[in-house]
């Protein structure tokens, strides 16, 4: 990977995983929890129900999770775009609305029904579109539009 394209994917890393995570702040903040509590739910994942438990240390856990998650979404993007150039050049605004409606399925039909027998569907449409909306305009349109980058060689 060329400097150009790696600087590129760590914007979109920072970017996406910044503005995805702030979005879950608020919206678990409007919703009357907390945010540690939050953090501490996505530590729960992959460190047991436990990390519940662990304070701040578990709300720093959890960011680091989160942040863990994004790489993999970010590194998963750019392999497609190197691999498919096509992708690349195509309208990122396309482009990304469909990423970030394969990483909601994903994380939302896959993910969190294994590891916490969430329910999919939802069996409320609205918040299904409150999960979808932020996955395609935090997360697939950012990461979409910083893989668009030229290399430079």
């Amino acid at each position: 990977m060329t400097a150009a394209r790696r600087s590129a994917a760590l914007r979109a890393w920072l970017i996406a995983g910044t503005l995805d995570i702030a979005y879950a702040m608020a919206w678990t903040t409007l919703a009357g929890g907390t945010v540690g509590g939050m953090l501490r739910g996505i530590a729960k994942g992959p460190f047991g129900d436990g990390a519940g438990g662990w304070g701040p240390g578990g709300a720093l856990a959890g960011l680091g999770v989160h942040f863990a998650i994004m790489a993999a979404m970010v590194a998963l993007w750019f392999a497609a775009v190197r691999r498919w150039p096509t992708l690349g050049a195509a309208r990122w605004g396309w482009t990304g609305a469909l990423y970030g409606l394969f990483l909601y399925l994903a994380m939302n039909a896959v993910v969190l029904p294994l590891r916490f027998g969430a329910p999919f569907p939802p069996a409320d449409p609205v918040q299904a579109l409150i999960a979808l909306i932020p996955h395609i305009l935090l997360v697939g349109w950012p990461i979409a539009r910083f893989a668009q980058v030229k290399d430079t060689r």
